[in-house]
């Protein structure tokens, strides 16, 4: 059976120096195999370190990544999966405030709003502008994307090209 491959981006934005080695031997684990990351300072927050590396693994392995690293203290991170044949691009986000966020993304790195999800915001917002204004942000995660672009920009001199943008 053949089994499909994709790729895609780690990004630690911030991480205490004590828990690097622990984070690497848990992406190690998701992927399969051994990984070392060059770890830089985050100046937007003393103290911390951020890295981004490329990762490449079976289809599903960001998920895989994001389920390895969340709950982890003081911890900021972003996960990427390219769209392989059938299978949509993907986002995970994470905050140590707002947890865990996923998103599908298209071919052009717009985050996808599922029917059912835009239905719900209608739902739940009875009509009132303000209301479907904010669960479509939410669905977006804005919220999230506004916590780690500060910590996003730290890192504007790297070689490592993003795939995908909300905003």
């Amino acid at each position: 059976m053949n089994n499909p491959r994709t790729r895609g981006v780690l990004f630690v934005h911030s991480a205490p120096k004590a828990l690097c080695p622990h984070l690497e031997w848990a992406a190690g684990s998701a992927l399969g195999h051994p990984v070392s990351f060059t770890w830089e300072d985050q100046p937007v927050l003393p103290g911390t370190l951020r890295t981004e590396t490329p990762w490449e693994g079976p289809v599903g392995s960001g998920a895989t990544l994001a389920s390895a690293l969340r709950g982890w203290e003081h911890l900021r991170f972003e996960v990427t999966e390219e769209a392989s044949p059938g299978v949509d691009a993907s986002r995970w986000m994470h905050t140590p405030d707002l947890g865990v966020y996923f998103s599908q993304m298209d071919a052009a790195g717009n985050t996808v709003m599922s029917e059912d999800r835009i239905a719900y915001a209608l739902e739940i917002s009875a009509g009132n502008p303000r209301e479907i204004e904010r669960e479509f942000y939410r669905a977006l995660g804005r919220a999230w994307d506004e916590e780690l672009e500060p910590f996003r920009h730290a890192g504007d001199a790297t070689s490592v090209v993003w795939f995908h943008r909300v905003g």
